[in-house]
């Protein structure tokens, strides 16, 4: 992966500070390509950026949380998401395939430590990768704690949403047969995996819809609109990688984040947690920081799961300067890759 021609110059005098340095799609066994980007300075401070979902990819906009003056960014598309070939693949895609492919992106670039930085499920493979390689862990950013356990999916789907959106859990339990309706999260995620489009496409709309209401705190619609469900569109992929994570029980364990937790013990972190968020509460930072002292949890009032809600994009900018700025977080050299 070669360095741009602009990889030298300082941010500033380059016509988009925030314009990939590198990218590449970097073969890491089992027939996949992950897609990998720097942003930066390439001598700056070494961060990656986990996106959520599982399986939602990188956005144009995440390369924007990181001061381009700073940071050496690395941004990736987990396997099977984003511009990572193939796409959708759930084949040799688990928690410790993708831990592993952050080890290949991180020798490929010659980094001996990075800061980690995710939010929901991208806070999952943060901790996952945390504890499974501290040493190359500088620090940890999380925003909204999802800790990847069935209790905390029971808790947004099977509590949250019919006490605080009637209708709209009306809604997602409505399109499930009776039959169904006693373990409703298995019966969403089978007819998710299940290869008949006339089975999988309405159930992951569904899914797609009501888990966006559930992340926004003022949510421009809060029922689904049953005609959508049909619809001939392109289906949204984060369902599918979804359902085969959470049908797995994310590959971990049950408890394993918290019971692994001592692990991470002299790692400095922020966790950027909205007030109300629904798919992902403040118990659960809490829980996470009572079991992590290293660990300050700023809450961002009048705010839900998403990262877009007012205040939490702020927030989280402001975690990943300060995180650098703090003793210990100053600039890691670059050097050559280590086991």
């Amino acid at each position: 992966m070669a360095p741009d021609a602009e990889a030298g110059k300082s941010a500033s005098n380059r016509p988009d500070p925030f314009a990939p340095l590198t990218s590449q799609l970097l073969p890491v066994g089992d027939g996949h390509e992950i897609y990998v980007e720097t942003v930066g300075r390439g001598d700056g401070i070494p961060a990656v950026y986990l996106h959520g979902g599982p399986g939602s990819g990188c956005q144009p906009d995440h390369r924007r949380l990181f001061d381009p003056e700073r940071f050496h960014a690395v941004l990736f598309d987990q396997r099977g998401a984003g511009r990572s070939r193939p796409k959708g693949r759930l084949e040799a895609n688990t928690l410790s395939h993708l831990i592993a492919d952050m080890e290949t992106i991180r020798k490929s670039l010659e980094l001996r430590q990075w800061m980690i930085v995710g939010g929901s499920w991208g806070a999952t493979l943060a901790l996952a990768y945390a504890e499974a390689h501290p040493a190359r862990v500088s620090g940890l950013v999380l925003r909204a704690t999802f800790l990847g356990t069935r209790a905390e999916l029971e808790q947004a789907f099977l509590q949250a949403l019919p006490r605080l959106h009637p209708g709209l859990g009306a809604d997602f339990f409505g399109l499930l047969p009776p039959a169904e309706l006693k373990r409703p999260l298995d019966a969403y995620w089978r007819r998710i995996l299940d290869p008949d489009p006339a089975v999988h496409g309405p159930a992951a709309r569904a899914w797609h819809d009501t888990e966006r209401i559930l992340s926004e705190h003022a949510p421009s619609r809060t029922r689904l609109d049953f005609a959508s469900l049909r619809s001939t569109r392109p289906l949204p992929s984060t369902p599918f990688m979804e359902a085969h994570y959470f049908h797995h029980d994310c590959f971990m364990d049950p408890g394993q984040l918290m019971a692994n937790a001592g692990m991470l013990k002299g790692i400095p972190g922020i966790i950027v947690q909205g007030r109300y968020d629904l798919l992902c509460p403040p118990s659960t930072s809490h829980g996470l920081a009572a079991a992590w002292p290293d660990a300050e949890i700023r809450i961002v009032e009048g705010a839900g799961h998403s990262l877009y809600d007012s205040g939490v994009r702020d927030a989280v900018v402001k975690a990943i300067a300060d995180l650098a700025s703090q003793p210990g977080g100053s600039l890691q050299q670059r050097a050559t890759p280590s086991s």
